[in-house]
């Protein structure tokens, strides 16, 4: 693959990831938000981070099923945005929940514990950022990959979190858990080593 090519994908990729919060937050300016403009951000940041989740689960399977490899050299960089979002998510909670009033944040945990769920989440995501690099990889060596296993973890922890937010419809909150379990179900080794042949045969078949 050209080095030329796969740079206009990483910026196409990075303006992808931008151009979410740039809608959102012109419907914040130009008053679409709704009457709580701050919940809105929190609300459809929160939802995009579980969006750039999956993408990010997808790409392994992706790779396998069409062996082009513009799908791995983008897993760092969707991987990082979905720490970006999950951040984001995260200070708008504070700014506009709790008003940067930090005392209040016992007895939100107490009334909402999806709060301490949702900060797990973006703990194990801040540990799994701080670590995709290649001096990491060299320093954890086979530890790395059992460290990076804890996506699945994480992934369990953010449908619980948005399952707690959304009780009331959970047709949505079904699509993402349905999304996931197919995502995790790609990755058993047994099913993974199908996928080229899945490949092949559609191959064949066109």
């Amino acid at each position: 693959m050209p080095t030329y090519f796969i740079t206009l994908w990483r910026i196409g990729v990075f303006i992808g990831a931008l151009v979410p919060l740039g809608w959102w937050s012109l419907h914040v300016a130009t008053n679409m938000a709704g009457p709580e403009p701050g919940r809105y951000l929190l609300l459809n940041i929160g939802q995009g981070a579980l969006w750039l989740l999956l993408l990010t689960l997808s790409l392994t399977p992706l790779t396998r099923l069409t062996r082009w490899k513009g799908f791995s050299v983008i897993r760092r960089q969707l991987g990082l945005w979905t720490l970006a979002y999950a951040f984001l998510h995260f200070v708008c909670y504070v700014l506009f929940i709790l008003g940067l009033n930090w005392a209040q944040l016992g007895s939100e945990i107490v009334k909402r514990p999806y709060i301490i769920v949702g900060m797990l989440a973006l703990s194990g995501l801040a540990a799994l950022g701080a670590t995709s690099n290649r001096w990491a990889m060299r320093k954890l060596g086979k530890r790395w990959k059992t460290l990076h296993k804890l996506i699945y973890v994480i992934l369990a922890l953010v449908l619980l979190h948005f399952l707690w937010i959304v009780r009331a419809d959970m047709q949505e909150w079904f699509l993402y858990a349905m999304a996931g379990a197919l995502l995790m179900c790609l990755r058993i080794p047994a099913i993974s080593r199908i996928l080229p042949k899945v490949r092949q045969r559609l191959k064949h078949s066109v």
